[in-house]
């Protein structure tokens, strides 16, 4: 019987964190450095002076010498307001932790997954000036880990993810995906580059009609509109391929839903098989609609090699899409 993780399957948690974060960065650079470069030039290193956007005071997060008072005298509530330096690239990175990531049978778990591609990005997008921010979906509240720059920031951002408690089945909470994404399209109004890491599965939700649009569409669209979007979907092999191992007793994570099903029966899989396949379907259709970049991982296969195909790809329609008419030289 599978039981919830107690902590990270990454094989860098057993090390130090430091030094396997810096292992992780050395064997990412080494097969991905490049594939995410471009023409985008940062400012000096520094928080800059130019106001952002004001949003709400977090305890243990924001610094109180940030607090904008006349915002806060205004609303009742404290809010502190950030600075931007120009032309500095803002990346953020929504990563789901709702019990239904805690699935894993190909030695990691579509939640470290998913931190592992966060780190990817990450990594990989790095330039001087520029910030890196993450922000973990609870099923009680969302944590926000503040944008900073450079890669000792970054460093403390995927610490962070590691570290994050697991969340436990049937935990209760309001929040759930399409919330989350609200929640980081009103948090972060500055344009940039936005990664939503999930397994993209609603609960509750049973339809298999692409025609039906799945709860986190419309936010998605919302938040497209400002911002370049990479959602990266993580899926485990055995919930694509049902395997033949007798009766087994299957439970939703994150409902009461639970039932014994005879794996041995070759038209049952079938039936599963082709449902998940359909629900696969519909959040691809989906994502398409909402205009994002669309990454599936899987926890069974080398998912460095998964987002070096799909960047090569992106950077290919990219230039067509910005190469000057015929005959006009650049």
């Amino acid at each position: 019987m599978l039981r919830e993780p107690t902590a990270p399957t990454l094989p860098l948690s057993q090390l130090a964190p430091e030094a396997a974060l810096r292992r992780l960065e050395l064997t990412v650079v080494r097969r991905l450095e490049g594939f995410l470069q471009g023409d985008h030039l940062g400012l000096l290193p520094g928080p800059g002076s130019e106001t952002n956007d004001a949003r709400e005071y977090v305890p243990g997060q924001d610094d109180v010498r940030k607090i904008d008072w006349p915002v806060t005298a205004r609303t009742g509530t404290p809010h502190v307001r950030d600075t931007l330096a120009d032309r500095e690239l803002e990346a953020w990175a929504l990563l789901d932790v709702t019990p239904s990531m805690n699935w894993g049978t190909g030695g990691v778990t579509k939640r470290d997954l998913g931190i592992a591609a966060i780190a990817t990005v990450g990594f990989l997008s790095q330039r001087m000036g520029d910030r890196f921010g993450g922000v973990v979906m609870r099923p009680e509240q969302l944590k926000r880990i503040p944008a900073r720059s450079g890669r000792t920031a970054l460093y403390g951002l995927l610490r962070k993810m590691l570290t994050e408690p697991i969340v436990h089945d049937q935990a209760p909470g309001p929040i759930d995906l399409p919330q989350g994404i609200e929640q980081l399209t009103r948090m972060q109004r500055r344009r940039g580059l936005r990664v939503v890491v999930s397994d993209f599965l609603t609960p509750g939700d049973f339809e298999l009609d692409p025609n039906v649009p799945p709860p986190f569409e419309r936010p998605l669209r919302r938040l497209s509109v400002r911002n370049q979007v990479i959602a990266i979907q993580v899926v485990d092999r055995h919930e694509i391929e049902f395997p033949d191992v007798g009766d087994i007793y299957i439970r939703d994570p994150e409902t009461q839903f639970a039932r014994y099903v005879n794996t041995g029966d070759a038209a049952a899989r079938a039936r599963m098989d082709a449902a998940s396949a359909a629900q696969r379907e519909r959040i691809r259709i989906s994502l398409q609609r909402a205009n994002v970049g669309h990454i599936v991982l899987r926890t069974d296969r080398d998912w460095v090699q998964d987002i070096a195909r799909f960047v090569l790809a992106y950077r290919r329609v990219a230039s067509m899409l910005h190469a000057p008419p015929q005959g006009v030289s650049r």
